[in-house]
């Protein structure tokens, strides 16, 4: 059974740093895009981050880009989500989804139909002030 587990979340200061993980369970983590994605209270998901599966290709939104790195190791079988300089507004669920298609920023962004295969769990990040 193909599953995702985050980890990593937790409270830190502003201006602190965290770093999320994502394993999968099932498959090698190279054969998938794998995409960051967080709720921050009363917003819609956001697309944060992605690594692409063909070509290591990365993207970011422009509230985290300078700020956030994603990485892929393989030897680990992890994705990893550097997240420095955090805010207050960075507050939220964070979740790690897969996907079969590419790495683009306008799919992070906008995903069409279908985009994410699996969702873990999520993990929660705390901000504070």
């Amino acid at each position: 059974q193909v599953q995702l587990v985050e980890s990593g979340g937790g409270l830190v200061q502003s201006g602190g740093s965290l770093r999320l993980s994502c394993a999968p369970s099932g498959f090698p983590v190279h054969h998938y895009t794998f995409v960051w994605v967080r709720q921050r209270p009363g917003k819609e998901r956001e697309g944060v981050s992605c690594f692409g599966h063909s070509d290591d290709s990365t993207a970011y939104s422009n509230a985290v880009k300078g700020r956030f790195t994603i990485s892929r190791d393989d030897a680990e079988n992890m994705v990893h989500l550097q997240m420095n300089d955090l805010t207050p507004e960075d507050t939220g669920v964070y979740y790690c989804a897969n996907s079969r298609a590419r790495c683009w920023y306008s799919y992070l962004i906008y995903p069409p139909d279908k985009y994410f295969e699996t969702w873990g769990q999520g993990t929660l990040v705390n901000v504070s002030s």
